[in-house]
């Protein structure tokens, strides 16, 4: 599955990102520097941390899905995602 499929079936029910929803992520302070490699790897962190607590159905979790689809390489997205499966993936709790 393609990682616009993939997200997009985390929102049964919720209006479907276009590419038109897909912008440039605003500037966050937390990360100030150019390099956005820790925006883009917290973002899909926050995302699937955000629907584990709140559910599919929160729309406010949105948010960081449009902000990790527009800053992380598709590569890197697919990759997390075999790791999230498998239970390998790097962070300090099950996403």
């Amino acid at each position: 599955l393609s990682q616009a499929t993939m997200s997009e079936n985390f929102y049964t029910g919720v209006k479907p990102i276009t590419p038109e929803d897909v912008k440039t992520v605003q500037f966050d302070a937390r990360f100030p520097n150019c390099n956005q490699t820790r925006h883009c790897w917290q973002s899909y962190v926050d995302f699937h941390r955000c629907i584990k607590l709140k559910g599919d159905d929160y729309a406010p979790c949105k948010q960081f899905m449009k902000a990790y689809m527009s800053l992380c390489p598709i590569a890197w997205v697919d990759k997390w995602d075999e790791q999230r499966e498998a239970g390998t993936f790097a962070y300090k709790e099950k996403l």
